[in-house]
């Protein structure tokens, strides 16, 4: 048995209904194998069992070896900012209906995850951003997203003015509802559905969509992951922005602040099945080929 996983964390959708009964199942079927199991605080008291070991969310990737979530990409996504700091692999089960991060259905588990936990996996890096809300010289705000960050009008009916500079380097002003600066794991999700590309997970990129351009010319366009990237605005009259980072909103960013995007050093790993083919999950989830059969 490959014993490198010796506690695991489990991190669940704790307002989905089916939780408890698919963690109480995990937890038996890895406390069986002689794995410590630590549950996500939420999730835990959701459970019958009074006896299981849990702790918060943030605490998970402290204690533990190895990470666990259940639910959608946005629990993943929650899962994933937790314990980016700790450097520990996560595993997605997914209760959702896209999933394309969470690639273990719960009847697969058993077979799945018993596979990965003797070292039968392939294992990915994922990039996240991090973002910096500048005023006066300060930080005010600053935080972490796996998918993208979204600058976008906020309370008012106008386009809003946006400026871009890569490393230093003037890139454009643009009049739009906003922008998406996406990684490759964020290409498939707002940033799809803004017109953006699809982007490889294993490129080292990052995409700029603009949200509703006023200058149809105005493109997507894919620059490499190390650049830094400074939104400013250039409005004549107050108004305010809303950032958001995987949902997470920065609200009442004004036109003075200066809004700073750099990748994190520090790469998420993913564990995959063995099988794990990247492509044959966006035919699933766009249902593309639905009529060929290779």
């Amino acid at each position: 048995m490959h014993t490198q996983f010796k506690t695991i964390g489990i991190i669940g959708k704790h307002s989905d209904p089916r939780i408890a009964d698919t963690i109480s199942n995990l937890h038996r079927f890895l406390s069986q194998k002689g794995h410590r199991v630590i549950v996500d605080l939420k999730c835990a008291t959701l459970l019958a069992e009074s006896s299981i070991e849990s702790c918060e969310t943030q605490s998970l990737g402290r204690l533990c070896d190895l990470a666990i979530a259940i639910g959608g990409d946005g629990t993943f996504l929650a899962a994933t900012r937790a314990i980016v700091d700790f450097n520990i692999p996560i595993i997605g089960i997914n209760l959702g209906r896209l999933g394309f991060l969470v690639d273990i259905s719960p009847e697969q588990i058993q077979c799945k995850l018993n596979n990965i936990l003797q070292g039968k996996y392939t294992e990915e890096k994922r990039y996240l951003l991090h973002t910096k809300i500048i005023r006066d010289e300060q930080i005010i705000h600053q935080e972490t997203s796996v998918n993208e960050v979204v600058v976008h009008r906020w309370v008012t009916p106008s386009m809003i003015e946006i400026v871009t500079h890569i490393d230093g380097v003037y890139l454009n002003s643009q009049r739009s509802d906003g922008l998406i600066i996406s990684t490759p794991t964020g290409s498939t999700a707002y940033s799809l559905s803004a017109g953006g590309p699809i982007i490889h997970p294993s490129l080292n990129a990052l995409v700029l969509v603009p949200l509703s351009p006023h200058t149809l010319s105005n493109r997507p366009i894919v620059i490499d992951d190390n650049s830094e990237i400074e939104i400013s605005f250039c409005q004549t009259k107050q108004i305010n922005a809303l950032v958001t980072c995987d949902h997470l909103e920065i609200p009442k960013v004004l036109i003075s602040d200066k809004i700073l995007i750099k990748k994190l050093p520090t790469p998420i790993r993913i564990l995959h099945p063995e099988d794990h083919d990247f492509f044959n999950t966006l035919r699933k989830k766009l249902n593309w080929s639905s009529g060929y059969n290779n």
